[in-house]
């Protein structure tokens, strides 16, 4: 468990940059928080893919115009690793394996997660994640993505 928590920490160091405009009493409630809603993902996601500083009840309405989560999803329900995953694949404009592209389909999005090591240990796509497993998700993205764009130049 500690080593979870330094893990975490690490990450919440790394991640200023992306996330400028939370607060830190934002943060931590996040990484309190056993399971977060969709709403509050929305809201960290949409931050972190630069698409704007959006509240919750915004960021929820933006991700659910465009499909980007669940049909089912409320913004007080708790938020599955699976719609999360479709969520990051889309607000961060990654493309999906052969599958996701042509299904679109949350599950498919977990599974290029999982293949690309931004989703570890086990899971289940259709686990609760808490606001420590989404800051680390976060910030995997956010490190595949700067190798990227590096690998262009």
């Amino acid at each position: 468990m500690k080593y979870k928590k330094v893990l975490v920490l690490c990450l919440f160091l790394a991640l200023p940059t992306m996330i400028f405009a939370q607060t830190a009493q934002e943060i931590e409630n996040l990484l309190n928080a056993p399971n977060i809603t969709w709403a509050r993902a929305a809201s960290f996601v949409l931050r972190a893919s630069e698409h704007g500083n959006f509240n919750e009840a915004d960021a929820f309405r933006f991700a659910a115009e465009r499909r980007w989560l669940p049909s089912r999803a409320t913004p007080d329900g708790a938020a599955q690793l699976s719609g999360v995953a479709k969520l990051m694949l889309e607000s961060f404009n990654m493309r999906g394996g052969i599958m996701y592209s042509l299904t679109g389909h949350r599950r498919y999005a977990y599974r290029e997660l999982v293949h690309r090591n931004i989703i570890q240990g086990r899971t289940s796509p259709a686990m609760l994640v808490s606001g420590a497993e989404l800051l680390f998700m976060i910030g995997n993205f956010l490190s595949i993505q700067e190798a990227q764009e590096e690998g262009r130049r």
